[in-house]
């Protein structure tokens, strides 16, 4: 993901800032958001349809610079000893943290954690982060279908909508099924070749992860 930093939360726009405060406001809880949200006549709090659209576009350009779509495939007591954990990460420094207060705001969903690993950067990072399986099925796929990304981040949106299909049809409680997602996982985000291909197919000791 980008190191640069995108304007702050004060630097947009305040009729963007009020639809969030109102989308916010006008929701009891995320369960509330599915896929007919996005539907011109079903947004709460939105002034009008254009107003929506401003917003929805300024959230694919933020997630087109900051933005990621990963399957971490990690260890774990569950049958096959592996756990596939879909998940859709935004990034942001510490000093535009009400960035992804808006767009948590906005969908509804997901969590804001602290990395305090901080590499090259002079403040702490904080990750807006969903993946309860629900939210990604219902909430991100949808807007982001609604809204196509405009880099390459789009073809990594597109496999991973393709792991989530495979999840939802419980292929990957299978061995073969498992394979088939490393196997598309490993074509996302600049992966290494991956490791655990090599475990799944008895190549490589499971300890050497």
């Amino acid at each position: 993901m980008s190191s640069r930093v995108l304007p702050p939360a004060e630097a947009i726009p305040p009729v963007q800032l009020a639809i969030c405060w109102n989308i916010r406001v006008s929701r009891p809880t995320h369960r509330d958001v599915r896929c007919d949200v996005y539907d011109s006549d079903n947004v709460t709090g939105a002034d009008n349809q254009q107003e929506r659209l401003r917003i929805a576009e300024w959230i694919v350009g933020f997630v087109d610079g900051e933005g990621c779509f990963s399957v971490p495939i990690q260890r774990n007591s569950a049958t096959l000893g592996w756990q596939v954990q879909p998940q859709f990460v935004v990034v942001q420094g510490a000093s535009s943290l009400s960035a992804l207060e808006l767009i948590q705001d906005f969908f509804r969903c997901g969590r804001i954690n602290v990395n305090e690993r901080r590499d090259n950067h002079r403040e702490p990072l904080y990750r807006f982060v969903v993946r309860r399986f629900s939210d990604l099925e219902e909430i991100i796929v949808p807007f982001f279908s609604a809204h196509p990304l405009r880099t390459a981040k789009r073809q990594n949106f597109e496999k991973f909508v393709e792991v989530l299909e495979l999840m939802k049809q419980r292929r990957h409680l299978t061995p073969a099924g498992l394979i088939e997602v490393a196997q598309i996982v490993e074509t996302m985000n600049h992966c290494k070749p991956s490791r655990i291909l090599r475990i799944l197919r008895g190549h490589t000791p499971a300890t050497s992860l």
